[in-house]
């Protein structure tokens, strides 16, 4: 299902209190971790906030277009290190990798195109 890109900006402190509200629509994405989505665009692109508990991971997956990731909190690891809150990670088209994140962390993630898991 998709959902039109917004016609307003997405301001970030908007974004990050509407992911504290109670009410705020996160997700499960996998077991572990939660997704609030951001937005959804025709073509595959989407963003949203994750929220990894402790010990939580993401298995092997490839990315079909670009993916950028920025840590709000904690820290979030792959097979080339660890990466802690305020770090900018970019996976380029064809990166594989798996993600974990030992103590919990929540993150931006913004997909250029879907990925798909191995």
């Amino acid at each position: 299902m998709s959902q039109p890109l917004t016609l307003q900006p997405i301001v970030m402190a908007d974004l990050l209190r509407k992911a504290q509200a109670p009410e705020a629509p996160w997700k499960d994405f996998r077991p572990g971790v939660m997704m609030l989505s951001i937005y959804t665009g025709a073509e595959g692109q989407s963003s949203a906030l994750l929220k990894y508990a402790p010990g939580a991971e993401v298995p092997p997956h490839v990315h079909t277009g670009y993916e950028h990731i920025l840590i709000l909190s904690g820290s979030q690891s792959d097979e080339r290190g660890t990466y802690q809150a305020g770090t900018l990670v970019i996976n380029p088209p064809g990166h594989v990798h798996s993600v974990r994140s030992a103590g919990g962390c929540i993150i931006l993630v913004v997909w250029e195109r879907p990925v798909a898991f191995v």
